[in-house]
């Protein structure tokens, strides 16, 4: 009798899953920019400060780097060079819009279904330099299409970064150029 219970309860748990995957989160007062322009996003960007977390620990000299795939995805591919172990590592991934593709809404994953937060809440008019949110107070970028920021936007994102929420006395400055 309990046997045929199990079926439906894991088909019900496995959708469960999968559709809390499936959906973007933003922190609170956070707000993702609106009139975004993703071929112009596409490219080449500069990690210039993270809040660290585990896939990014250790890591200097990081990149990511945006492209179309057919399916009108996103390729993620992300590279940096972890100093304690010596070595460059790279992580691919892909991301879709939640809402429309002119919102910088975004999900990414780097595994199978599961999807996290990628927000960008603050783009300069020339797509040079972004300030993006992930799903909670814990992930947070800055981003240059060059290896350093004019400090007029360093300090205009990290006020931006105060008001949604984040502790940016946490942040770990990246530094590129260097082993």
């Amino acid at each position: 009798m309990k046997n045929r219970y199990i079926t439906p309860v894991l088909l019900g748990a496995g959708i469960a899953l999968l559709l809390y995957s499936c959906k973007s989160k933003i922190p609170e007062k956070a707000v993702a920019v609106t009139n975004f322009d993703k071929a112009t996003y596409l490219g080449k960007w500069y990690e210039i400060a993270r809040l660290d977390y585990k896939w990014e620990k250790d890591l200097n000299n990081v990149t990511a780097e945006y492209s179309l795939n057919e399916d009108g995805t996103i390729k993620v591919d992300n590279k940096g060079y972890n100093v304690k172990k010596d070595k460059w590592e790279e992580s691919i991934g892909k991301a879709k819009f939640v809402k429309k593709d002119n919102v910088g809404m975004l999900k990414v994953s780097f595994f199978g279904p599961f999807y996290s937060g990628y927000n960008v809440v603050a783009i300069d008019p020339d797509y040079k330099y972004a300030l993006v949110a992930g799903e909670s107070l814990k992930y947070m970028w800055v981003l240059s299409r060059e290896t350093s920021i004019p400090k007029n936007i360093k300090l205009d994102y990290l006020r931006k970064a105060q008001e949604i929420g984040y502790d940016t006395s946490e942040l770990v400055w990246v530094k590129q150029g260097q082993r």
